[in-house]
């Protein structure tokens, strides 16, 4: 269990630490990119508003104010950007002819090459967006004709990929440092719990064993006075409730080697004969009680696993339902080969059944308080042995009541 415990602290610690860079990594990237076109749009914008051309902002305006409507772009640009920046232009009309176009700006884009420009901004329409290298904006004119200017993007983009890259690179590269210090840490990080754990399995292993002794003489001292005072009613309740205790320390004892980890004696064995030798065992006792078996088992499977355990898996589930299932309502046993392995389930009618409170009937002395109360009541502990079996074969275990008076235990054995 420590060692599960383990795994499932690495598993969302990794996943936890993965998750935050890989969002930070994301938020990187997508500042950048806005940054990046953003400025990009702001050149567009620039250009626009000075006819296709890039004024001098090196000049001094001597403190004149700048004309009513006209943005300033002294703050975003320098004299440095007419020869920074390359771009060209081209005005065509809506179906397409070419108006004019001034490529003095470019020099990998020739006279040939406007046409393509043209049908690129054709089919884009008004707006901005990203063509190859470059960012574009197409604008309508006042005289119905439109004016497509194409900034060369090349150093911007390129810069985009580095960024991505790298973080992509950093990103990884920290994820997996991080996940081998958790690896290395995890189990100092655990001591304390498996030190307590280990205090628990402890303690209820001695108790279980000092307690066979008390209980043992008990019972043997109540079966001699009933030899000797004959059958008395008080005698008998004595005896049950000394049966009880056996069984609880029983299931302790059981569910403490369980968790010790120990390797199951695995084997291959006929489970279609193993199931059916269960079922059979409590075949007599079931109908006497109401509750028929009926029994739907694949012949002649085999399996390699512990084939005590399974029949106790099996012994576990088929009395769970014959004491919980409805009066007089029949029990349904089935096995069979799955996609992901062998699959053994009981299905029983059940008075009282909350469906909500289906994953809590696995958990350690669990009884709900409806369906696991009064003289059928066990000690919550079967049905978490039945657990503890089935992730011993790498399989699983679940309950499900579809229409919230019938359940059904599936069992799954990989």
């Amino acid at each position: 269990m420590i060692k599960q415990l383990r795994k499932r602290f690495i598993t969302v610690s990794i996943a936890a630490v993965a998750g935050v860079m890989l969002l930070l990594f994301a938020s990187l990237n997508i500042v950048n990119y806005i940054s990046t076109t953003k400025k990009l749009d702001n050149t567009i914008e620039m250009l626009t508003a000075n006819q296709g051309t890039i004024p001098d902002f090196g000049e001094d305006r001597g403190g004149e104010p700048k004309p009513e409507g006209e943005r300033d772009f002294r703050g975003q640009f320098n004299k440095e950007t007419r020869f920074d920046t390359r771009f060209f232009t081209i005005t065509y009309d809506e179906n397409g002819k070419e108006l004019g176009s001034d490529l003095e700006k470019i020099a990998a884009v020739t006279q040939e090459d406007v046409a393509d420009y043209i049908a690129i901004a054709q089919n884009h329409g008004a707006g901005n967006a990203y063509t190859g290298d470059y960012r574009y904006s197409v604008s309508q004119n006042d005289d119905g004709s439109y004016t497509a200017i194409f900034v060369h993007a090349e150093r911007e983009l390129s810069s985009l990929k580095t960024v991505l890259f790298a973080s992509l690179g950093a990103t990884i590269g920290c994820i997996l440092l991080i996940s081998v210090l958790i690896i290395l840490f995890s189990k100092k990080a655990m001591e304390p719990v498996a030190e307590s754990y280990q205090k628990q399995k402890q303690f209820i292993t001695d108790a279980s064993h000092e307690l066979k002794t008390p209980i043992t003489v008990i019972g043997t001292s109540l079966s001699v006075l009933e030899m000797e005072v004959g059958k008395q009613k008080w005698i008998d309740k004595a005896k049950a409730q000394c049966d009880k205790l056996r069984d609880l320390v029983n299931s302790l004892v059981t569910l403490s080697k369980m968790d010790e980890e120990t390797p199951l004696q695995k084997k291959d064995f006929n489970i279609s004969e193993a199931v059916a030798e269960t079922a059979d065992s409590f075949a007599d006792f079931a109908a006497e009680s109401g509750h028929p078996l009926q029994s739907e088992i694949a012949p002649a499977l085999t399996y390699c696993g512990d084939a005590y355990a399974v029949r106790q898996l099996a012994s576990i589930l088929i009395e769970n339902a014959m004491k919980y299932a409805s009066e007089g309502s029949p029990i349904a046993i089935t096995l069979q080969k799955g996609k992901k392995g062998i699959v053994f389930t009981t299905t029983n009618q059940c008075d009282n059944l909350d469906t909500s409170e289906l994953d809590k009937l696995f958990e350690r002395f669990y009884r709900a308080d409806k369906a696991r109360s009064g003289e059928k009541s066990g000690f919550g502990i079967g049905l978490s042995i039945a657990r503890s079996i089935c992730e011993a074969h790498g399989g699983s275990i679940r309950a499900e009541s579809p229409d919230g008076k019938a359940i059904t235990f599936t069992a799954i054995l990989k």
